[in-house]
C-alpha cells in the first residue's frame, strides 16, 4: 500500500468540498444520504468550525482552505480531527433520516456495487454500510478516477434504491470526504473504526453490512457488526 506522499504530485479537485487525489494512495472516502444531517445541526457544526479556523488563519471561504489546514502544526491539526472530524461522524452515527441503508437488501446492492469493480477500476480495502452512510478504504492507480468513481457508485446505487423503493429526487449529498492516508498507523485506526462503526453507534444485528479484504479475500459480507456471524455471501 502506498500512503500520502507531500512532496509527490496531487490533484485537487474543487467542488462543494475539495477533493485530494494521489496516484496509488490509500484514501478513507465517506458518502452519506441526503436527509442524514438536519439543517440545523449541520450550521452549528459549520459555524463553529468556521470560527475555529479563523482564529487559526485560515480563510472557510477560500478555495483552497483545506490545504491551508494541512500545512497548521501536527497539535493544531490534531485538535480540528478531535473537534471537528470526530463530532462529525458522531452526528452521522446518530441515525438521523430515514435509515434506508439499515435493510439488507439495500445494504447488499451497494455493497455489491462497492466490489464489482475490484481488483479492476481500484482496489477496495474495507467498508461499513451504516444506515445512512458509507464509510470505505480504497486505492485508485490515477489521480483522476477517484472522483469519477465515486460518482459512478452514487449515480448507480441511487438510481437502483430508487427504483425498489418507488422513491425519486436526490439521495445521496452531492459530495464525498475524502481523506488522503497518511501512514500505516492511521491507515489501521481507520480500518478498526470502519469495522466497530456499527457497535459504536449502537446498532442491531443486520443493520450494517461490513466488509474487509484483509479478513474476507472471498468477498464474503457480514450484515452485522457480530465477528464472524456471517448473514450474507456473494
Amino acid at each position: 500500500m502506498r500512503f500520502f506522499d507531500p512532496s509527490d504530485e496531487r490533484l485537487i479537485t474543487q467542488r462543494r468540498l475539495p477533493h485530494w487525489a494521489q496516484d496509488g494512495c490509500v484514501v478513507f472516502i465517506t458518502w452519506r444520504t441526503v436527509d442524514s444531517m438536519p439543517r440545523d445541526v449541520l450550521d452549528r457544526w459549520r459555524a463553529e468550525r468556521n470560527r475555529w479556523l479563523d482564529l487559526h488563519g485560515i480563510d472557510p471561504l477560500q478555495k483552497g482552505w483545506k490545504t491551508c489546514l494541512q500545512e497548521l502544526l501536527p497539535e493544531a491539526l490534531a485538535e480540528y480531527h478531535d473537534r471537528f472530524t470526530t463530532r462529525w461522524h458522531e452526528a452521522l452515527d446518530s441515525g438521523h433520516g430515514a435509515c434506508v441503508l439499515a435493510q439488507a437488501g439495500i445494504a447488499s446492492l451497494i455493497a455489491d456495487s462497492l466490489l464489482h469493480f475490484d481488483g479492476d477500476r481500484y482496489e477496495m480495502l474495507d467498508f461499513v454500510v451504516m444506515p445512512n452512510h458509507v464509510h470505505l478504504l480504497a486505492t485508485f492507480a490515477d489521480k483522476g478516477s477517484m472522483v469519477e468513481q465515486c460518482a459512478s457508485w452514487k449515480h448507480f446505487t441511487a438510481r437502483q434504491i430508487h427504483r425498489r423503493l418507488g422513491s425519486q429526487g436526490r439521495f445521496w449529498q452531492q459530495d464525498a470526504f475524502d481523506h488522503l492516508v497518511r501512514h500505516e498507523g492511521q491507515f489501521r485506526r481507520l480500518r478498526d473504526y470502519i469495522a466497530q462503526n456499527p457497535l459504536k453507534a449502537g446498532l442491531r444485528t443486520g443493520q450494517a453490512c461490513h466488509w474487509s479484504k484483509a479478513k474476507s479475500p472471498s468477498r464474503s459480507v457480514e450484515m452485522s457488526w457480530m465477528p464472524g456471524t456471517l448473514f450474507r455471501s456473494r
